[in-house]
């Protein structure tokens, strides 16, 4: 199973954390084996370009697609799990066979030979050698080195902070949880699922493991997935302080609803109305059942050609599309399927949609813009030449913020995906 779903991943661009639960459900996997299917699935994933390297080193010959996968689980297998050396070999030798290949067999098990002579740390300091700091620090923690560039910068060049940041994105997070605001309690949503309280969140709860659709409140509605760091950043926008009239909303990129039922929450108590816009009329469906119990109004349009109405909004959530690197360890795949060519189109779209946002939010309304990417080109680049507000205030929980006007979390500070949110308020 771990094999059919890291296949799907290369060969048809899927994402491994919707095609495993699927193929879990499909053959009726629980227990002990999906959670080693999903370590399986979700490490192998994670490091595979490390793999590919340590493989390529390993191997008399090049390594076609389909027994690079099988290379890369058992790889996997005998570097990153406590499974014995001669299980993992032996099981990904038949498992080649199996798979419709016992010609290379042989080949499989002379190459995995090869790669337990070496431990991860031996293998990752033999590749790194005569590499720059950097780099061995990507190769350690199984991160394309432009990305670790990337946190390095947006950690002011501090390569302890850097290492640190790394870690605990090549770890399996925690579940996160949000009991959506006015449909369940948090200490309610807590009970029924085993977790904990989150740490700042009002709203969030932690899970250790299992499956959170099998929850009562996550199939109804009243819950969802979502991880802590999003959920703060919705609740900045919706809470902060606002000078005048504060009725109309509006959540730009909304989809796939996460963020809006928050706000949607949050906004119905006040007799405030939420517009929630969304490109793709597929996500938009997922705005309307995530919004459902509230009075949304879900557009399909391109929020940057969006009217504006005669006044003006008063509040914007702007959660611009982005490369996402603030949550690769809940992506497992995604740090080898994103370039730093990305970041071009990402960009300018980036700053098109900041650009509308100043159009038709009032003035002295308050714009939230929002990524998950600590990625300085998506974050202080795009801001940069705006009027910022303080957004620390509106983060009264959360600590180590740092000297702002703009928040970036961390996962390795605040068990969160890397968020940025930066308030802008034009005309205040």
């Amino acid at each position: 199973m771990a094999l059919a779903a890291l296949r799907a991943v290369r060969e048809r661009g899927a994402y491994a954390n919707l095609v495993l639960p699927a193929l879990l459900a499909e053959r009726g996997i629980t227990g002990r084996d999906a959670a080693l299917a999903t370590e399986l699935t979700y490490g192998t994933a994670r490091t595979a370009g490390v793999l590919d390297e340590i493989l390529a080193a390993c191997a008399a010959r090049s390594i076609d697609p389909e027994v690079g996968d099988v290379l890369r689980l058992g790889a996997y297998q005998v570097l990153r799990t406590r499974i014995p050396t001669y299980a993992a070999v032996a099981t990904t030798v038949s498992l080649a066979r199996s798979d419709g290949r016992p010609q290379v067999a042989g080949f499989v098990n002379a190459v995995l030979r090869r790669v337990t002579e070496l431990d991860w740390s031996g293998w990752t300091n033999r590749l790194g050698a005569g590499r720059s700091e950097l780099a061995r620090l990507a190769l350690r923690y199984a991160h394309p080195e432009w990305i670790a560039a990337a946190f390095r910068d947006a950690l002011g060049g501090d390569l302890a902070e850097t290492a640190a940041a790394l870690a605990a994105d090549d770890e399996r997070p925690a579940t996160h949880l949000v009991a959506r605001p006015g449909r369940i309690e948090r200490a309610e949503l807590a009970e029924l699922t085993g977790g904990q309280p989150g740490p700042y969140s009002p709203y969030a709860v932690w899970l250790d493991g299992g499956d959170p659709g099998g929850f009562d409140p996550v199939r109804d509605g009243r819950a969802a997935v979502q991880d802590e760091g999003s959920q703060l950043c919705a609740i900045a926008v919706a809470t902060a302080p606002l000078d005048g009239r504060d009725e109309r909303w509006l959540d730009m990129c909304a989809g796939p609803g996460g963020k809006a039922a928050v706000l949607a929450g949050l906004a119905a108590p006040r007799a405030a109305r939420l517009t929630a816009v969304e490109l793709r009329p597929h996500r938009a469906e997922l705005v309307r059942a995530a919004t459902a119990a509230w009075d949304v109004d879900v557009v399909v349009a391109d929020a940057a050609a969006l009217p504006r109405p005669d006044d003006g909004f008063d509040r914007i959530l702007l959660d611009a599309p982005c490369t996402g690197l603030g949550a690769l360890r809940r992506r497992p795949e995604a740090r080898w399927r994103r370039t730093e060519a990305d970041l071009t189109e990402l960009t300018a779209l980036q700053a098109r949609l900041l650009t509308a946002a100043v159009r038709l939010v009032r003035p002295g309304g308050l714009i939230g813009y929002v990524t998950c990417s600590p990625h300085l080109a998506e974050t202080a680049a795009i801001v940069g030449g705006q009027p910022l507000r303080d957004a620390r205030p509106a983060f009264p929980a959360v600590p180590g913020l740092g000297p702002g006007p703009t928040v970036q979390l961390w996962p390795h500070q605040h068990g969160t995906d890397a968020m940025f949110c930066a308030f802008i308020q034009p005309g205040a």
